[in-house]
């Protein structure tokens, strides 16, 4: 068998690229990116939920006259980006953001609105994040219903990619990208995009489009090169499953030359490879259990706080999304019943704290006990 390497030095055949529609490539995209109806809906899509903001506001005070100057930029070939503006979060971990102005995120939304289709058709069936109909609750229901086949679904493997966005090789990342693109003024403007920093910004528009991307044609190497039936990755976050340890372990030695050759990525020295009936699979923000599904602990806390500080409606309407796909009406019965504040603040009860207290004490005793189920 005979292999031609494409890109980022991903092997594969040339009539399996074809069969999955890799060697088309397209042209003549750039003038519909910056057609003024384009633009126009761009700005709509950029500005959605976002009023607020004095970019969006001083865009209002004279929105056609804004878009014509970029429609005029873009078409000239003069836009350039625009400074980043950098700060920290620490939810759940310390992480830098990237914001641009709101006209060069307009830019970025353009750019989607023509590239989206086509990008989205090279994704297999099992990549999640950032795409429509693909979100945590999809992927969710995909495992629950992965775990039902238990031959095969015995053993999990854990693995996340380390510091994912900032490590992205941006000229790796250009090469996937000419796979399927040729238009040459619509390289041009990517390219500066993506020089625009190190690795992939968080918090551009643009970036978890191009991380899903530039982790596609990992992807197909899973499934069609390597035959992994049970896999599924939310941005850099995957989890395999078979019914052999020894597989998973060999799996995840092919993974590792795999991200550090091809993609000069490296795994997080957290991987994990354990059985599922024992540990359950937290992934998503949730707990799987082969009978059930629980939320996880943090969100579950955060949740709770939520309701004691009387967020806003739309914050707490937001977590119970999250308790529609898992088994949480005694959580949501607790937290909606006015007496119980202790639950509210802590994420639950006394006896709940004083459960947790006595497993660990017979866990480092080496003696495994049952405890009833907290909320």
């Amino acid at each position: 068998m005979t292999y031609k390497f494409y890109g980022a030095l991903v092997p594969f055949r040339e009539d399996d690229l074809q069969s999955i529609g890799f060697m088309k490539r397209y042209g003549n995209l750039y003038g519909r990116i910056v057609d003024m109806d384009n633009l126009r809906l761009a700005a709509r899509k950029a500005m959605k939920g976002k009023f607020y903001q004095a970019g969006v506001r001083e865009y209002l005070k004279d929105p056609e006259g804004n878009l014509t100057k970029l429609h005029r930029a873009l078409v000239d070939k003069t836009y350039k980006i625009s400074p980043y503006k950098i700060f920290v979060i620490f939810e759940p971990k310390r992480r830098e953001i990237y914001r641009l102005p709101f006209i060069d995120r307009v830019v970025q939304h353009a750019i989607m609105n023509i590239l989206e289709d086509i990008w989205v058709s090279m994704f297999t069936a099992d990549t999640y994040s950032c795409i429509k109909g693909r979100g945590v609750h999809s992927a969710a229901l995909k495992i629950k219903k992965a775990l039902q086949d238990e031959e095969n679904t015995t053993y999990c493997l854990k693995i996340d990619v380390r510091k994912f966005y900032p490590s992205v090789d941006r000229k790796i990342l250009k090469q996937i990208i000419r796979l399927k693109i040729k238009d040459k003024d619509l390289l041009s403007l990517l390219d500066s995009i993506i020089d625009s920093a190190e690795g992939l910004p968080i918090g551009n528009y643009l970036s978890q489009h191009l991380a899903n991307l530039y982790m596609t044609y990992f992807d197909h190497w899973l499934k069609e090169t390597m035959k992994v039936r049970y896999y599924f990755r939310y941005c850099d976050d995957i989890a395999i499953f078979s019914g052999s340890k020894r597989y998973l372990h060999q799996i995840l030695s092919d993974i590792r030359i795999y991200l550090e050759v091809d993609l000069h990525l490296s795994i997080k020295s957290n991987y994990q490879v354990f059985s599922v009936e024992i540990r359950g699979v937290d992934m998503l923000g949730y707990v799987f259990r082969r009978r059930y599904t629980r939320l996880r602990k943090s969100i579950k806390k955060n949740f709770a706080r939520a309701v004691a500080k009387r967020k806003s409606r739309s914050t707490i309407e937001a977590y119970k999304g999250w308790t529609k796909h898992a088994d949480c009406k005694n959580l949501l019965k607790v937290l909606s019943d006015e007496k119980n504040k202790e639950v509210q603040r802590n994420g639950h009860s006394g006896r709940g704290r004083w459960l947790d207290w006595r497993k660990n004490q017979h866990e480092k005793a080496g003696e495994p006990r049952n405890y009833s189920a907290r909320v």
